[in-house]
């Protein structure tokens, strides 16, 4: 398969859809999950194009981690979670249903199921405001 710039991310990363932005540099957008599996869910999408970890750059991969790390470590200290999952899909079969390179950062509460994945779109206010916080605590 070969990356279609026309997907969802690639048109944020254009400024050609909204997003609710919480950093971005040279090398990623972070951003708010709009249908999130819990509170905080945050997606580091790399600008470099790719279809997802099969074929990125490694340089690409190196230049992001260090950053998928900060925004855990930010998410979960903001949300107050008792953990955090960090996931990334290669290929429909596996769960990907964005066809670029991104990362999931989700918290994860003791007790709280995880929301089912694209489940129902959250409160544009909320989204604002944990964008908010977790870019002060970067």
């Amino acid at each position: 398969m070969t990356y279609d710039p026309s997907n969802i991310f690639g048109k944020i990363l254009r400024g050609e859809l909204p997003a609710h932005k919480v950093y971005e540099d040279d090398t990623a957008l972070v951003m708010m999950d709009i249908f999130p599996q819990s509170r905080g869910h945050t997606l580091i999408v790399p600008k470099a194009a790719s279809r997802n970890l099969l074929d990125a750059d490694p340089a690409t991969l190196a230049a992001v981690i260090p950053l998928v790390q900060r925004v855990a470590r930010a998410a979960k200290a903001v949300t107050g979670a008792d953990g955090v999952r960090v996931a990334q899909f290669n290929e429909a079969p596996a769960g990907q249903t964005v066809f670029h390179l991104h990362f999931h950062v989700i918290p994860a509460y003791d007790g709280v199921p995880l929301g089912a994945h694209a489940g129902g779109k959250a409160d544009d206010a909320e989204l604002i405001a944990l964008a908010k916080d977790i870019a002060a605590a970067l």
